[in-house]
């Protein structure tokens, strides 16, 4: 008898915690493929500080080749998927199209950046869901500041030390946060722009920062960012974005160079394009992440449509902690499909979450216990370590360094790249004109 296959879409936290739990308990006796464009994991908790130089782009990209020996990686989008005759079409990156055939699918795709009809966004905001995109943002506003200091014109000045950002959930918040670290040691060795007043405004139409989050955390990290000279502007978001800058909804104009779109995220296109039902493009998913009729699917992380079974009617939100365990619950269920095993429900327990405010700032509610500055540091830092599949010791060193040495204040080459679209679900848009720097 031919070994089944089982099909991993997604090598994010959710699929990569799956392809790792799925080699450990059927490595003997089932073929365990695990699409993705990658060849690597991404950490996404750390990105914001690749954005602002403290991290190495490499420390944040765990190889899956290295932490899942045995699983075979296919690079590449699965772009459809035959429910019928049990196939996945995958488009790999040099345009080549491979079906796979599979036993068992489990959809990990994740998410994609959140658009809402505001004209000029797509155009002229850099979104933030990837490496090319925290490294492109980093060498965008490396170079605002050294064509300010290269102009005498006042009001250009201005615009280009101005950074807007949108959205003050977990990765706006650590955006904006990081921010003026970074400006000011652009800015130290600029003695031209010694005075000169840097910008930077967080917009969210949310009534607070890190709405979704305990109050505390937002207070913490509310406190932080204006002490740091950051505008945050509750209640507020933007009417219209153009390469010169945003209008807010009050129709007050802002010249800036800079939009950091950071609004929210919506499950990968593919979840809808399976034509199995679904709440808010996330497929309906038993508590056992199990497709309801389809025994061979499994879906899981922020493409699922997961109940909450802490809080009936509800679904698990879409967080890196939810894609976790649930990836490595879904491993379990589906070797027990295949009779090894018993499956389990999906019932979670908040372990608190940790916010890095950069500097010796943070936000943490291990356990619920709030705990901000060196502590929260601590356990921030702590926690992600521990998270990490890999490269921790690349991390902590990068760690040690930001904390004795001066930031590298160089540009990458990564400013105008067409390989950071604001909604990386529309290849398309990656032809389009990216904003004028």
């Amino acid at each position: 008898m031919s070994r089944p296959r089982i099909v991993i879409v997604g090598g994010g936290f959710a699929g990569h915690n799956a392809a790792r739990v799925l080699h450990d308990s059927l490595a003997d006796t089932a073929d365990i493929v695990l699409i993705n464009p990658t060849d690597y994991f991404l950490y996404l908790p750390l990105l914001p500080e690749v954005a602002a130089g403290v991290l190495d782009p490499r420390r944040v990209s765990v190889s899956l080749s290295a932490t899942l020996p045995g699983v075979q990686c296919v690079l590449g989008e699965a772009t459809a998927v035959d429910v019928e005759g049990r196939r996945v079409t995958v488009r790999t990156p040099e345009d080549d199209t491979v079906d796979l055939s599979y036993d068992r699918l489990i959809l990990a795709a994740g998410s994609v950046n959140a658009l809402l009809p505001i004209p000029g966004v797509t155009q002229n905001a850099h979104g933030f869901r990837g490496v090319p995109e925290a490294v492109y943002l980093r060498d965008h506003i490396t170079r605002q500041i050294e064509l300010a200091d290269l102009t005498d014109d006042p009001a250009e000045r201005d615009a280009r030390c101005t950074f807007v950002v949108v959205g003050a959930g977990y990765t706006g918040t650590e955006v904006a946060a990081q921010g003026p670290l970074l400006t000011t040691a652009l800015i130290r060795n600029r003695p031209r722009l010694h005075g000169q007043r840097v910008r930077w405004m967080l917009l969210d139409k949310a009534g607070r920062v890190l709405p979704g989050l305990d109050h505390r955390l937002g207070r913490t990290a509310d406190r932080v960012l204006r002490r740091r000279g950051v505008e945050v502007l509750t209640g507020m978001s933007i009417s219209e974005a153009t390469p010169d800058g945003v209008t807010l909804e009050t129709g007050e104009g802002v010249p800036s160079r800079t939009l950091v779109w950071c609004v929210g995220v919506r499950a990968d296109p593919i979840a809808e394009s399976l034509g199995l039902p679904t709440t808010k493009g996330r497929i309906d998913v038993d508590e056992y992440l199990g497709v309801p009729g389809h025994p061979e699917l499994f879906a899981c992380g922020d493409a699922a449509a997961v109940p909450d079974l802490t809080r009936p009617g509800e679904l698990t939100a879409m967080t890196a902690q939810h894609a976790e365990r649930q990836g490595r619950l879904v491993a379990h269920n589906v070797a027990a499909s295949l009779g090894e095993g018993d499956r389990s429900a999906y019932r979670h327990h908040d372990l608190g979450f940790v916010v890095d405010l950069g500097g010796v700032s943070a936000a943490a509610n291990p356990l619920g216990v709030p705990l901000s500055g060196l502590a929260a540091k601590a356990v921030t830092r702590g926690y992600h370590l521990m998270a990490m599949p890999g490269n921790r010791l690349r991390v902590a060193t990068d760690w040690l360094l930001d904390a004795v040495q001066r930031r590298q204040s160089v540009q990458l080459g990564m400013v105008r790249s067409p390989a950071v679209p604001l909604d990386s679900s529309a290849p398309e848009l990656a032809k389009s004109p990216r904003p004028q720097d």
